[in-house]
């Protein structure tokens, strides 16, 4: 039995997400809030709140135990790239990528 969330269309970079996310795969719920709270990245913020969300899931919705979760799961995958422009030297211009992640976070119980 397993319990996901994912939090589609983030604006940060799936590499900047993925280094957080190396840091807490595979670890119990609660060290895992405990390593992303100490954790000085803007994806830690947002991983803590899917996290959250995730653990909500599998206590709402599954019945699952809290104390027995553990993540099984995590990954951010690559979403749409917003193209921005800015203005550069004569009259010339910058393409600028402002790309965006989609995070996924599962989490299951330990027999």
């Amino acid at each position: 039995m397993e319990a996901r969330a994912v939090a589609k269309y983030i604006r940060i970079s799936s590499r900047k997400v993925n280094i957080v996310i190396d840091l807490i795969r595979g670890k119990k719920v609660g060290e895992a809030f405990a390593i992303l709270n100490h954790t000085p990245k803007a994806a830690s913020i947002l991983l803590e709140k899917l996290l959250k969300s995730a653990v909500a899931n599998a206590e709402n919705n599954h019945n699952m135990n809290v104390d027995k979760l553990y993540i099984s799961e995590a990954y951010a995958t690559q979403g749409p790239t917003l193209k921005r422009f800015m203005a550069r030297a004569k009259g010339s211009g910058v393409r600028i990528l402002k790309r965006t992640s989609h995070i996924t976070i599962v989490v299951s119980e330990k027999e």
